[in-house]
């Protein structure tokens, strides 16, 4: 019986060393995950690739110097039941431990990018913002804005990717493509103009929610006043019911395309094109610019006006007219006040921005 009781004081006595000893190791261990990461003095992108083992990503951390023990690591996540890893690519700041490291990683809290399409933007300005994302890989080929829609996959009776895509900021991952990004902005706007087309203004002389993305594009590079797009469109709608030319700069800027240098000639507004509205009737066959929801709300919902005529005031705004002698007066007016002040602020004199009237 004695040598009994002394080998169960000896299991007891183990036991409680085990635990004990245990316990220091679960310490050690925690301390370990939770201490920050001493090599992480900046931050650091690393790439976990596609079928990464625990073990694999454990030891390519311990060979870029930010894990120490890698080994301990990996059996002691094993105990405790650590989820696997998701592939892709993750940003480190300084101050991440081991554990919120492995969290980020099971969780799959990849690093994100964005890139901006500006409203008013060309189709092909868009492309090139795609293009100098180095993070994007690109599919689409920039120089074929002809063959743009079917590399799309995009169905419908389009002559012209122009205006077609939403300006938004958009997030993407590393291993997203050009063409997933504007697939996704051509997504947008579809769902955009679905929502507003319906609930437009009753009597408005557009056939289409085609023809009324054309005319948002145009009240898009007329103002960057918001204040002013429901009026500006509202001149559009007026002129359009007259059966008055919509006479506006920025159509005559989309035909010059390449040969545009900052100004309009008179010459310029005898242009053969159907995008020169001072020549030809009606709105030109596509949208001209990516066009924002403001200008999309402004052209469906646009304020009722008895003006024709705006000019620009050099301010970037519009003075409106209703009639064409009250507009000649006003161009007049402020073609003198804009030179004038030309005139103060700069060293010598230049040649004027355009020669023509202005918009509208």
């Amino acid at each position: 019986m004695r040598v009994i009781r002394r080998l169960a004081a000896a299991l007891i006595l183990l036991a409680v060393l085990v635990a004990a000893g245990l316990a220091v190791a679960r310490q050690q261990f925690n301390r370990y995950l939770d201490a920050p990461i001493a090599a992480l003095a900046a931050p650091r992108t690393i790439v976990v690739e596609p079928g990464s083992s625990l073990t694999r990503v454990v030891h390519q951390l311990a060979q870029e110097g930010l894990l120490q023990r890698p080994q301990w690591l990996v059996y002691g996540l094993r105990l405790t039941g650590q989820p696997g890893l998701l592939a892709g690519e993750y940003e480190l700041q300084p101050g991440t431990s081991p554990r919120a490291l492995l969290h980020v990683m099971s969780q799959g809290l990849v690093k994100t990018y964005q890139v901006t399409l500006l409203e008013g933007w060309t189709v092909r300005q868009a492309l090139e913002q795609l293009q100098a994302q180095e993070s994007l890989v690109h599919q689409l080929d920039i120089g074929d804005l002809a063959n743009l829609l079917p590399q799309l996959a995009v169905e419908g009776d389009f002559t012209n990717p122009e205006g077609l895509f939403f300006p938004d900021t958009y997030h993407y991952v590393r291993g997203m493509s050009d063409r997933d990004l504007l697939q996704g902005a051509y997504r947008k706007m579809q769902e955009t103009l679905d929502r507003e087309w319906p609930a437009r203004a009753e009597g408005l002389p557009l056939s289409s929610v085609y023809e009324a993305l054309v005319l948002a594009s145009i009240v898009e590079k007329e103002t960057a006043v918001d204040a002013e797009r429901e009026l500006i469109a509202g001149v559009f709608i007026a002129r359009l019911r007259k059966g008055m030319r919509l006479q506006t700069d920025p159509t005559v800027i989309y035909a010059m395309g390449d040969s545009y240098r900052g100004n309009i000639k008179r010459r310029d507004l005898a242009i053969d094109s159907p995008y020169n509205t001072y020549r030809f009737s009606g709105l030109p066959p596509t949208p001209i610019a990516l066009p924002s929801l403001r200008s999309i709300e402004a052209t469906l919902h646009p304020q009722a006006t008895d003006k024709l005529y705006f000019v620009a005031r050099g301010d970037g705004s519009h003075h409106f007219s209703a009639t064409l002698e009250e507009h000649n007066s006003a161009v007049r007016e402020f073609q003198i006040r804009n030179r004038r002040q030309n005139y103060r602020s700069t060293p010598a004199p230049g040649p004027a921005q355009s020669e023509t009237q202005g918009g509208g």
